[in-house]
């Protein structure tokens, strides 16, 4: 594969909470800039009020106008507006909303003009983001609807820890009624899909959680997996797939038999993240799976009640950077791969 600096966009994220001041720690260390350039997609005025805000002697960026401008080894920072802007650390508005909606909005062009490769974005605010006009419940639905996918998969990811969610941003109270056969195929086809395509596992195992106490106790504690989870878990057997369970969620992430598996699909989004932040809460990754482009962002939000004060942990998006350029090679790699596969070649002759 041809060896070139990969253009990684971050967006800021909420101007008013910790995005900016985590990009500036991730960022600062040049030495990890051997393998990809970082175009930051904001404010070179709000980047600075933040670099200020943290007393930071080490970060520096260049201002730039187009993402055609980055050099290597060096950050980069498009202005995506020229306002003059209120920042105030901790306060969650619409105005940190707004500018958060531009950021992505900008970097999500980019990307889909092919002049970055990856994206990489900051926490936002969901109320604020929705107020300032933004009509998703989070990133991973807008990147469905740009990239013209009905549903994309939250993946969640730490290591050798991949967790996938059947539903991601529903309440409880509506998350029984989404489980169907067809929901759960689909996800873990899905996960199947990324594990593979993604991550490069060739033959990838896939552990799948029940939705009920004890995964339904045989139908004493709910029926949802004999209905549901089963045949679903058993069509994709039916596929050649290595899918086992339904395995009773309480006890799953802190047993053995956890490192057994390549995948995990949880049914719902504290089912499956309460037990992946125990494990990895400030070094987890946040990856978008199933769509064209490669998205990644940290495990954590805004976290307003720090921000400013220097003591955001950079970890989680670092994580998400490197977990972007991985997924970026592998895909590169597969179509190198695949491009170009050998014809069955007619052997011997006529007269053998």
């Amino acid at each position: 594969m041809e060896k070139r600096n990969i253009k990684v966009g971050i967006t800021i994220g909420d101007i008013n909470g910790i995005g900016p001041e985590i990009i500036i720690k991730a960022l600062k260390d040049t030495r990890y800039f051997s393998e990809f350039t970082p175009i930051i997609y904001g404010s070179a005025k709000v980047m600075s009020f933040h670099k200020k805000a943290i007393n930071d002697q080490h970060f520096n960026f260049t201002s730039i106008k187009s993402a055609d401008e980055a050099k290597g080894k060096k950050v980069s920072v498009i202005n995506c507006w020229n306002d003059e802007v209120k920042i105030n650390l901790g306060e969650t508005n619409t105005i940190g909303g707004e500018y958060a909606f531009k950021s992505l909005e900008a970097a999500t062009k980019d990307l889909a003009a092919n002049k970055i490769d990856v994206l990489v974005t900051a926490p936002i605010n969901k109320k604020s983001i929705q107020d300032a006009g933004f009509k998703f419940p989070g990133h991973t639905e807008y990147l469905a609807d740009l990239s013209n996918v009905d549903e994309a998969l939250m993946l969640m990811v730490y290591e050798g820890l991949r967790v996938a969610l059947v539903t991601a941003h529903d309440p409880l109270k509506d998350v029984a009624s989404k489980i169907t056969k067809e929901s759960v195929t689909h996800k873990i086809n899905q996960l199947h899909q990324s594990l593979t395509r993604d991550f490069s596992i060739r033959k990838p195992k896939i552990a799948v959680l029940g939705l009920n106490p004890h995964a339904g106790e045989r139908g004493n504690m709910g029926d949802e997996e004999i209905n549901h989870i089963l045949p679903a878990i058993g069509e994709c057997k039916s596929k050649d797939l290595l899918v086992y369970g339904p395995y009773a969620a309480d006890s799953f992430f802190g047993s053995e038999n956890l490192k057994n598996f390549d995948g995990v699909v949880a049914m719902y989004h504290d089912q499956g993240l309460t037990g992946f932040k125990s494990i990895a809460f400030g070094n987890g990754v946040n990856y978008t799976a199933g769509l064209p482009i490669v998205r990644t962002s940290p495990d954590h939000g805004t976290a307003m009640d720090i921000a400013g004060k220097n003591k955001a942990n950079e970890n989680s998006i670092r994580n998400a950077i490197f977990l972007a350029i991985d997924i970026y090679k592998n895909r590169q790699m597969e179509k190198e791969i695949t491009a170009n596969p050998l014809k069955p070649q007619k052997t011997g002759s006529k007269n053998d």
